[in-house]
């Protein structure tokens, strides 16, 4: 699990990388009821996560783990950036957020989603999920 699951290091910031990129449904379940572990002993409010969706599969389980697993890290958490998030359906971004009442931003690329998490800034400038070509394999200028 431990190279599912762990700190790294971005421009002096202290980042959990929650990789479940190619992870079967199960491992996905496994992987979120684990992430707990690490984010729960860190201070309120101080925890920066960028998760990894690329290629990871989902049953309900898997998904109903990842929703309640965003709720109860909420308190720890100061910022979040999804990458990978192509193959999702875009309900499960919609009701994850909305589940959680975070904001979990979605990024194209790793190095984009951990850059956002080092600045000091809560929120970048809003792009359209139509525009970034994410969740559900959206067209570009089609909004759903």
């Amino acid at each position: 699990m431990p190279e599912h699951i762990r700190f790294i290091d971005h421009q002096g910031k202290r980042v959990l990388l929650v990789d479940f990129s190619n992870c079967p449904a199960n491992e996905v379940q496994e992987i979120a009821r684990a992430v707990p572990d690490y984010t729960t002993v860190q201070p309120l409010g101080s925890v920066l996560v960028l998760t990894d969706f690329t290629g990871a599969a989902f049953d309900r389980d898997a998904l109903r783990a990842v929703k309640e697993t965003a709720v109860f890290d909420k308190p720890f958490v100061k910022k979040s950036a999804l990458i990978g998030t192509e193959d999702l359906p875009a309900s499960f971004y919609d009701e994850l957020k909305s589940f959680s009442q975070r904001d979990l931003l979605i990024f194209k690329t790793r190095e984009e989603g951990l850059d956002w998490l080092a600045t000091d800034s809560v929120a970048p400038e809003p792009t359209p999920r139509w525009k970034r070509g994410t969740l559900g394999k959206e067209k570009e200028g089609r909004r759903q």
